[in-house]
């Protein structure tokens, strides 16, 4: 019996469905797993912003197109990469467990010790945001690259200071001693961060079967309420949002937040429910936002 996973070729997402492959070797004994890589439009745009070209589906589409098409059997995301909306036929079968979901600062120590004027380099609006928020003294760069190229151009001294996600450090097994991590009270996560998706064709009883053995409940929980909030405020790549959800105590914890891009406006929100009500959570707490003015953050 033969899975293929699909994924692109980037360094960290082979790192992320060797993991995959792993963990379903381990569960299915006698199982073979086979690695496709797969070039997206959005590993071709390596420089330029996203957002004008289509957001970050742009990671996604081809690889959806061969699982419709049956060049592959499963497609391995990072969960943040991937749209609200699939493409039609297909499904997200399983979520593994969900690796660190902070962000890290790289350069400079704490984020309030930061001077003022210091360069900050990243490629999310949402961190950009963030940080102006934070710190309207920080001139906050887009810098676009895998995480090899950022953390090269950080040493050629093109910037002062990266935020990353700890996750993609964690899984490249890239240790940058600089690297401090940012708590969620500091940088809220983007939806999903830290987490991957096991995309399959709706219909493909066979590979959701394989890939239920890897799920990891909780984590699926935590991602379902957090991209339902997404979902509901019909944000996109071009939307500085955030949200992250935690179990416990049985319980589901969801804090979200809408800024304008500049940093200038915020609206923050957090609320509980049982585990099984994840995604009603989830919009729920994006109406309570709208109710507050959300809708022209968004249009900002």
């Amino acid at each position: 019996m033969v899975l293929r996973l699909g994924t692109r070729a980037s360094a960290l997402a082979r790192a992320q469905a060797d993991q995959v492959r792993a963990a379903l070797l381990a569960r299915h004994p006698g199982l073979a797993v086979e690695l496709i890589y797969i070039r997206t439009t959005g590993d071709r745009l390596a420089r330029g912003p996203l957002a004008p070209a289509g957001g970050k589906g742009l990671f996604v589409k081809e690889i959806e197109e061969a699982l419709l098409a049956g060049a592959i059997d499963c497609a391995v995301h990072s969960m943040k990469d991937v749209p609200v909306r699939l493409a039609r036929g297909c499904a997200i079968a399983a979520v593994p467990p969900r690796a660190d979901p902070r962000d890290v600062l790289v350069g400079g120590g704490a984020l309030a010790a930061l001077r003022a004027g210091t360069r900050i380099g990243t490629a999310s609006l949402r961190r950009r945001a963030q940080l102006l928020a934070r710190r309207r003294d920080l001139a906050v760069e887009m810098l676009r690259g895998n995480v090899d190229t950022r953390l090269a151009r950080w040493r050629a001294g093109e910037v002062d200071c990266l935020v990353l996600a700890a996750a993609g450090l964690a899984r490249l097994g890239v240790v940058v001693p600089e690297a401090q991590p940012l708590g969620t009270e500091e940088l809220l996560p983007a939806v999903g961060q830290g987490a991957l998706a096991l995309e399959c064709r709706a219909d493909d009883a066979r590979t959701r079967a394989l890939l239920a053995a890897i799920e990891d409940p909780t984590a699926a929980a935590a991602v379902a309420a957090e991209r339902a909030f997404l979902a509901a405020l019909g944000g996109d790549c071009n939307t500085p949002l955030a949200a992250h959800a935690t179990v416990d105590d049985g319980r589901l914890w969801l804090r979200a937040e809408v800024l304008s891009p500049d940093g200038a406006r915020r609206l923050a929100a957090a609320d509980d429910a049982p585990i099984a009500d994840a995604e009603p959570l989830g919009a729920r707490l994006a109406a309570e936002l709208v109710a507050r003015g959300a809708g022209a953050l968004l249009g900002a």
